[in-house]
C-alpha cells in the first residue's frame, strides 16, 4: 500500500512514523507512507500557501493552486492502473469509523490532505473524492487526524500485527466495545479476576465474553448498538 501526506509541518510525522508497528510496517514493505511539503508547489517567494478570504472575515484560506498542482503530480508519479483516494481532513467532513478503516486498508494508494489556518478554498473540495472527520471537534491542523487515519488503516494491513487474530474482538468491529481483559496476578489488593476466566471452560469464556461485551456498550456506548460501523 502506498499513502502520501501533504502538509506544510512535515516534520510532525517523524516521531509518530519512526515507532512501534508503523515503523515496522515501512520497514517491512508492507506501506510506503511518502510525506510531502504542500509549499514544494507554490510560485512565490515566501512559498505562500494561504490567503486571505473572499469577502472579508478572520484568518487565512489554504489556496487552491498548490494542492491541485501536488495531488496532479503524485499522481503521476503512480501506476495508472492503481485507484487513488484523494482524502480531505476537515471537520466538516464524514465522521470517520472502523468500517472505513477497514475498506481504506483495502485500497493500493492514498493521498491525504491536511488541512490548516482558517479553512479551504472550496474548490479544493472538487479535486477531492472524500472529506473526513475524525470527530466533532476542532484541531489547529489536520496532521493528527492524517497519523489517526494512517494508524488505524496500517494496523489492519496484512503481515502488520503480530496475532491478527486480536483484531476480531477489538472494539468497534462488530459495534460492540471490547469484554474486560485481565492478566496475572489473578487477585490484585482484593481485587480478582472473574473465576470464569480461570477454570479454563472455553465456552463459558466466550459467552461471559460476549455478554460483557454487550453489557459494557449498554452501559457506556447505547448509541452504537444496532448501528453500522461504517
Amino acid at each position: 500500500m502506498k499513502i502520501d501526506i501533504i502538509t506544510i509541518f512535515p516534520e510532525m510525522f517523524e516521531g509518530a512514523f519512526s515507532e512501534s508497528m508503523i515503523k515496522r510496517a515501512q520497514v517491512a514493505g508492507v506501506v510506503k507512507i511518502s510525506i510531502h511539503n504542500l509549499r514544494k508547489w507554490t510560485d512565490d517567494n515566501h512559498k505562500s500557501v494561504d490567503d486571505k478570504p473572499y469577502g472579508g472575515g478572520p484568518g487565512m484560506v489554504m489556496k487552491v493552486e498548490p494542492i491541485d498542482k501536488a495531488i496532479s503530480e503524485i499522481k503521476e508519479n503512480v501506476d495508472p492502473e492503481v485507484e487513488t483516494k484523494v482524502v480531505l481532513l476537515t471537520p466538516q467532513g464524514k465522521q470517520y469509523k472502523q468500517g472505513m478503516a477497514h475498506e481504506y486498508s483495502g485500497l493500493q494508494h492514498l493521498i491525504l490532505i491536511c488541512g490548516h489556518y482558517e479553512g479551504f478554498d472550496e474548490r479544493i473540495r472538487e479535486l477531492v473524492d472524500v472529506e473526513v472527520s475524525i470527530g466533532d471537534y476542532i484541531l489547529t491542523c489536520g496532521e493528527i487526524p492524517a497519523m489517526v487515519l494512517c494508524d488505524s488503516i496500517v494496523r489492519l494491513l496484512s503481515g502488520v500485527l503480530g496475532d491478527e487474530k486480536c483484531l476480531d474482538d477489538e472494539s468497534f468491529e462488530e459495534n460492540f466495545l471490547e469484554y474486560p481483559q485481565y492478566t496475572r496476578p489473578s487477585v490484585y489488593k482484593d481485587m480478582k479476576v472473574p473465576e470464569v476466566l480461570i477454570n479454563g471452560d472455553h465456552k463459558k469464556i466466550k459467552m461471559w465474553q460476549e455478554e460483557q461485551s454487550l453489557k459494557r456498550t449498554k452501559e457506556r456506548r447505547p448509541d452504537l448498538v444496532g448501528k453500522e460501523n461504517n
